[in-house]
């Protein structure tokens, strides 16, 4: 059996020997994350413009909810829990073959609904399956590591189990009413509060410092946010268990206007400057957004369908392109700034979030802002293809094995 000392030299050699791409679990998932976001994406928007016969899946809807849920955005929650690892366990990150190996399982996971009847258990236990695994990877890090919390790995664990819930529903196997993709929306939404919480008043912090703001800056979570934490994260399981309740819609607008409250505090305003952080805090507000419309969504005020995209295209989508944008060029040593095209990648996600919830309050043309969202978000990730794809397959500079 190997010494932590061995095991550590081990993975310095796949670092150094790999491929630039398996060099760091940013790389591969981060580059996955947005080409899923294309090309899943061009085969939605052909399949509304009437470009793409239904039949490319068994369930065109059911498809775009889970991959856009469970292949996108799991893919960039991959990416940033395997890259943040090392800072919990003061190990070297996954890299090499073994990180290709868990690569190439993620794209399986995504080709395979293109090939497999929906009741294939192979592909229920395949893609569900990944984030099992992946939880016990990171579980098994930390057991070697200084920080031995496992609460990454319960979230990662319970969304490989909505994945493999949402998938029994599309296979008709069980009928939940839709709780595997709530669940689903559930935990991401959780992480992005619990993860921004502590990204966001941090990043501005360092970012008003460097504008020699003298006054007060946004601090780390205290007794307040703990507070907000725990009525967002009530309202969200309310939801999940007692759908259209009073008790969850009531929780879920408290939840929103808390938010909002909370993202106040943080004072984004002041950082607009500073593009890279103030991305993160727009982020944040489409989640305070998201959470008061999906409150009033459970009174029968309106669809759900608003919320869920304001939390998912606006929310999620906004805080996966700022975080991967952030982070990658930080893990490859390039200057912590965006050019032109990742600012424009920002407004077209925001456009396109807005065209999206506006849709679905049915508010003018909504095929039309339907389509305007499609393409918008198409230009986003587009963009961070063309920006980063380079980057990613560069090593890190000034430093080699990275």
């Amino acid at each position: 059996m190997r010494s932590n000392a061995e095991r550590l030299a081990l993975r310095r050699r796949r670092m150094e020997s790999g491929p630039t791409i398996f060099r760091g679990a940013f790389r591969p998932f981060f580059l996955g994350a947005a080409f899923w976001a294309v090309f899943a994406m061009s085969l939605w928007l052909g399949y509304l413009l009437g470009q793409i016969p239904g039949g490319f899946v068994s369930d065109a809807l059911a498809w775009h909810r889970h991959e856009m849920l469970f292949g996108f955005v799991g893919a960039a929650i991959t990416g940033f829990a395997l890259t943040s690892a090392p800072n919990w366990t003061g190990r070297l990150p996954i890299a090499g073959w073994p990180l290709a190996t868990l690569f190439f399982f993620w794209c399986v996971g995504r080709v395979l609904p293109f090939g497999l009847a929906d009741t294939s258990a192979a592909l229920i236990a395949l893609d569900g399956g990944f984030y099992l695994f992946l939880s016990f990877l990171i579980g098994r890090e930390k057991t070697h590591g200084r920080k031995r919390s496992l609460t990454i790995c319960m979230f990662i664990a319970a969304f490989g189990f909505a994945d493999i819930l949402d998938r029994m529903e599309i296979a008709k196997w069980i009928d939940s009413a839709g709780l595997g993709w709530r669940a689903g929306i559930a935990l991401v939404t959780a992480l992005v509060m619990l993860i921004g919480g502590r990204l966001i008043p941090s990043f501005t912090h360092n970012c008003l410092l460097k504008q020699v703001r003298l006054d007060p800056t946004p601090t780390q979570p205290g007794l307040t946010d703990a507070i907000v934490m725990a009525v967002t994260i009530g309202g969200l399981l309310i939801w999940i268990l007692a759908r259209a309740s009073g008790a969850s819609g009531t929780l879920l607008m408290l939840a929103g206007l808390a938010n909002f409250a909370r993202l106040a505090r943080w004072q984004g305003w002041r950082c607009l400057p500073c593009l890279p952080v103030f991305v993160l805090h727009l982020g944040y507000c489409w989640l305070a957004l998201g959470l008061l419309l999906l409150g009033a969504a459970q009174f029968g005020w309106i669809s759900e369908s608003p919320a869920i995209h304001a939390l998912s295209t606006g929310a999620m989508a906004t805080m996966i392109l700022g975080v991967m944008s952030r982070t990658s060029l930080a893990m490859t040593a390039r200057e912590p700034s965006f050019n032109l095209a990742i600012a424009s990648a920002c407004v077209l996600i925001t456009l396109a979030a807005i065209a999206r919830v506006v849709a679905g309050l049915q508010i003018g043309q909504s095929f039309v802002l339907l389509v305007v969202a499609g393409f918008g978000w198409l230009g986003a990730f587009g963009l961070f293809l063309v920006v980063f794809g380079p980057i990613l397959n560069s090593p890190r500079k000034g430093a080699l094995g990275k």
